[in-house]
């Protein structure tokens, strides 16, 4: 690692004199170009001086140490070590998860699909759930929220809504949602008090650029119909909505909640868009990682990543074993800790799997 690290800092200083030399600084094309890449190492250069700063006064201290010192100055040498040591440590970790592979989507804007799983009718419900408290979570990040397509079931109840949030490192948050999520509550209807289970799977995409993926006009099946559902007075007197299909795939994407037949295409477009990336990442992934490229599993309860215990306030993510009680604020979209946690699992694991 200190070798890559030596290696880093050599290329910045490279960089520094290129931008110096006459015939560069005068290219504003060149110029930028040498900027651009500057600027992705020169806080990873910083960091590693400031790490062989530490590590030199840490020698020097304890070289201190073995020499003849009064009693004074030996007490201020293993307070300074004690200083050093942990701070070392720090910066040493820091430098590790700094060079981590940077995932290509996280600053991307995300596709989230929320589907009933098992369960019922509670299930719809829970996906209205998940969908508030992500909801909530995009607009405590200033993130905005577009929806796409809605499936209702009951009152307040989803089959299925899919959704847009727009904003910078969306995906790279929301990307540890995906997955089965797990409820346990006692239903309203439930009159003697029996907790059920039920279900709602999270699949998280990131949203593709046209320049990411070809796809064929002659591949596609447009069709336009009369949208569906609660809407006012102009819902089903023109035809709005649209639904594409992928025919290689038959992967199908449908946008009904514009007015505008343009906007629907245009959205039914980058949720297709974004699925068949996905595939594409997913194939690509499968050597890499599996479990960075799963998404949902079927939605049997058995495939949970994290329970939501309504009676005991209670929400445990079952891939960290991290448990939390304050579930009422994590479904008002309090959810930082949790994605934090996994977030730094993650880490963990990737410089795990460089070490070895």
């Amino acid at each position: 690692m200190l070798n890559r690290l030596k290696r880093i800092e050599k290329r910045y200083q490279e960089l520094n004199q290129q931008m110096a030399k006459p015939e560069v600084s005068s290219d504003p094309k060149q110029l930028q170009i040498l900027a651009q890449e500057r600027a992705g190492i020169e806080g990873l250069v910083t960091k590693y001086k400031e790490y062989k700063a530490t590590a030199k006064s840490l020698e020097e201290t304890r070289a201190m140490l073995n020499g003849e010192l009064d009693e004074e100055m030996a007490v201020l040498a293993k307070q300074e070590i004690e200083i050093l040591e942990p701070q070392l440590n720090r910066l040493l970790q820091e430098l590790k998860t700094a060079l981590l592979p940077r995932d290509a989507h996280d600053n991307k804007d995300v596709i989230m699909e929320i589907r009933a799983g098992a369960g019922g009718d509670e299930a719809g419900l829970f996906a209205a759930d998940l969908f508030r408290m992500y909801s909530r979570y995009a607009q405590s990040k200033g993130w905005t929220i577009d929806i796409i397509n809605i499936n209702e079931g009951g009152i307040g109840s989803f089959k299925e809504i899919i959704f847009e949030i727009k904003g910078r490192g969306a995906f790279s948050r929301l990307k540890y949602e995906r997955g089965v999520h797990r409820v346990q509550r006692v239903p309203v209807t439930e009159s003697s008090g029996r907790i059920h289970t039920s279900t709602a799977t999270v699949a998280v995409l990131p949203e593709a650029e046209e320049v990411e993926l070809s796809i064929n006009p002659d591949d596609l099946r447009i069709d336009i119909f009369h949208s569906g559902g609660a809407g006012g007075q102009n819902v089903n007197k023109v035809a709005t909505a649209v639904r594409i299909t992928h025919l290689p795939t038959g992967m199908v994407a449908t946008c009904q909640d514009e007015r505008s037949q343009g906007r629907n295409k245009t959205k039914a477009m980058a949720v297709l868009r974004a699925r068949l990336l996905d595939i594409e990442q997913r194939k690509q992934d499968e050597e890499i990682s599996r479990q960075r490229r799963s998404q949902v599993g079927t939605g049997d309860r058995a495939e949970k990543i994290r329970t939501y215990n309504i009676p005991q306030s209670r929400v445990s993510d079952h891939r960290i074993g991290l448990t939390l009680h304050n579930l009422p604020q994590v479904l008002e979209g309090e959810i930082d800790e949790l994605i934090d946690a996994l977030a730094t699992s993650d880490q963990a694991k990737q410089i795990g799997e460089q070490l070895a």
